[in-house]
């Protein structure tokens, strides 16, 4: 399929072969699904905890004799049943992450790309390049309607065009092997650059 190409300034600049083997399949929410899980799930910290009977720090001596009180039998005041004691099987600190075949993944991507073509929210761009003025690339985002935009260079990134970027809400950049299911989707319009793309068809096949 054959798509336009602009400049940052919105004026023409051609047009650009896409390969339907990556931008032209018919987009699977289970596929999509999947690699978004697996990347959340991969991004958790694991890190909650919660304190068991043996790590409170209430005395451990018996709250009261064990017959002839007419109330239950209870040992220290650490057991799960009183306020404050230990909390049992509760979490531990442990990784959410779990294992995707790397195809499933390639598909993942090709399939978030495809889904901004059927869209009509992919835009094709001939370079990202910037002075590192922030004001300057805020305009030209204003005047192309870019309010949640994800950008995808080819194999590194201009260091003017990053810097005046992260200075504007809702515009992120990434390089090539950055490009990733979940932040593409998440985004409105998804920003290519020909080198970009070139990057992700020779990375894709």
């Amino acid at each position: 399929m054959k798509l336009d190409v602009i400049k940052l300034d919105g004026k023409a600049a051609g047009s650009i072969d896409l390969g339907d083997d990556i931008f032209g399949l018919e987009p699977r929410v289970d596929i999509l699904h999947r690699v978004v899980r697996w990347q959340r799930n991969n991004a958790q910290a694991g890190t909650h905890k919660v304190k068991t009977r043996r790590e409170t720090s209430y005395s451990t001596k018996k709250i009261y004799r064990q017959k002839g009180t007419g109330g239950a039998r209870h040992g220290d005041r650490n057991a799960p049943i009183f306020r404050g004691g230990g909390i049992y099987k509760g979490p531990t600190p442990r990784s959410h992450g779990h294992d995707l075949p790397k195809k499933v993944r390639q598909m993942g991507l090709k399939h978030a790309l495809s889904s901004k073509v059927k869209d009509g929210s992919l835009v094709i761009i001939d370079e990202a390049q910037s002075d590192g003025k922030t004001a300057a690339l805020a305009k030209m985002v204003k005047n192309l309607g870019w309010k949640r935009a994800l950008i995808i260079d080819g194999a590194a990134v201009d260091i003017g065009f990053a810097k005046a970027a992260s200075n504007i809400e809702g515009l992120d950049i990434l390089p090539t092997m950055g490009a990733n299911v979940y932040d593409i989707l998440k985004r409105d319009t998804l920003v290519l650059t020909k080198a970009g793309v070139e990057a992700l068809e020779a990375r894709l096949k």
